[in-house]
């Protein structure tokens, strides 16, 4: 496992680069042709992450349940973010996945419900969800990645 952990750690650096030079301007602009921003694909990925290995686990989330709402599937920005949050999407790209490498390696994912995605692929475990969880993430880095060319 430790691969997938390496692999989530990229791509949460490249995340954190993109919050580091982009304002909070470019962050909330939503460019033309796009259903969203910078900062709501980051957001997103640490919601998606929260649910598909914590909440799924039957475990507490470190992000509130109010972040995991307003960046969850099916959400896109409701208006800008402010600094302080950017701030906390900051720090929860680290903590979240210091966090699940320690609860990984302490053997706290125990139990897992079953959840089929969007896409149909059903996860069963806490592999299938953390391998899961970087395509997942890969995606949004990648738009991000476009969108940043037209903010």
């Amino acid at each position: 496992m430790k691969s997938v952990f390496e692999v989530q750690k990229t791509i949460r650096e490249i995340l954190l680069k993109i919050l580091d030079n982009h304002s909070l301007e470019q962050l909330n602009k939503i460019p033309e042709g796009f259903s969203n921003n910078l900062i709501w694909n980051i957001a997103h990925c640490v919601a998606s992450q929260q649910v598909l290995v914590y909440k799924l686990s039957g475990l507490p989330t470190l992000a509130s349940e109010e972040f995991i709402l307003k960046y969850r599937k099916g959400t896109k920005p409701e208006g800008d973010v402010s600094q302080t949050e950017v701030d906390e999407i900051r720090n929860l790209l680290s903590i979240t996945l210091e966090k699940t490498i320690k609860d990984f390696e302490a053997n706290v994912f125990v139990d897992y419900n079953e959840y089929t995605t969007s896409l149909g692929y059903t996860l069963k475990d806490i592999n299938g969800a953390l391998d899961f969880n970087n395509y997942h993430e890969g995606i949004h880095t990648g738009i991000a990645m476009s969108i940043r060319k037209f903010v």
